[in-house]
């Protein structure tokens, strides 16, 4: 369903969320902060070293979105300094209310994916790295594959010459979504283990090429940390 109107320029803008939409937004961002408070997060640090100065591409299937946020704070922040956090959230109805659940932890919502508002996307969140913001993409969101890396991060992680990150994460306790990746929520108290893979950089003159070979294994480092 469409949650965005299109401007006489060709701009796609998101529509505000109605009232009762919002309130649902406000139950999901107390009970999630409640969890945050139980999750006990444990990090297997694989010692990978980059220059800390400025934001990284911070990347995170989307089954595993509400505990890789969670990571954000608990770990990577202390240890990839930045400005602040914005995220890639789909301009979708349901990207609506995710993201203004995220807007109520800090977190500056940038809306697009790569079937509405794509290009935009990609432009706003190279201005928010520009800004000393990390960025969290999901790049196998909003619809799929699973655990398929769409070119996406590529382009962003090239037009910015920072890298990406990845990220994943595993708990047994939790519940799966009946969603097309069997979105995954933490239980409270869940002991969740947190892993990150070797920094990947791309290059600002790589070819046609070369970004299929770094996507490719930005794909393979993601699912040997991810387990399932």
């Amino acid at each position: 369903m469409m949650a965005a109107d299109r401007t006489a320029s060709g701009v796609v803008v998101p529509k505000p969320l109605p009232w009762h939409r919002r309130l649902v937004a406000v139950v999901a961002a107390a009970i999630y902060r409640l969890c945050l408070k139980s999750w006990r997060m444990r990090w297997d640090d694989s010692g990978y070293v980059i220059d800390s100065k400025g934001p990284v591409i911070y990347c995170v299937w989307h089954n595993r979105l509400p505990a890789s946020l969670a990571s954000y704070n608990d770990f990577a922040r202390a240890r990839w300094p930045a400005q602040g956090l914005a995220a890639m959230i789909s301009a979708s109805r349901d990207g609506s209310l995710v993201a203004n659940v995220a807007e109520r932890f800090g977190v500056q919502p940038i809306r697009g994916s790569t079937s509405r508002r794509g290009a935009q996307g990609l432009l706003e969140a190279t201005t928010w790295m520009e800004r000393g913001y990390t960025v969290v993409v999901t790049p196998d969101g909003p619809r799929g594959p699973v655990y398929q890396i769409q070119k996406g991060i590529i382009d962003l992680a090239k037009l910015t010459g920072r890298p990406i990150i990845p990220i994943s994460n595993s708990t047994h306790w939790r519940i799966n979504l009946p969603s097309w990746d069997h979105f995954q929520i933490p239980l409270p108290f869940a002991r969740i283990e947190c892993y990150h893979g070797e920094p990947i950089w791309v290059p600002a003159y790589a070819t046609e090429e070369e970004r299929e070979q770094h996507r490719a294994k930005l794909e393979t480092s993601m699912r040997a940390i991810t387990r399932d």
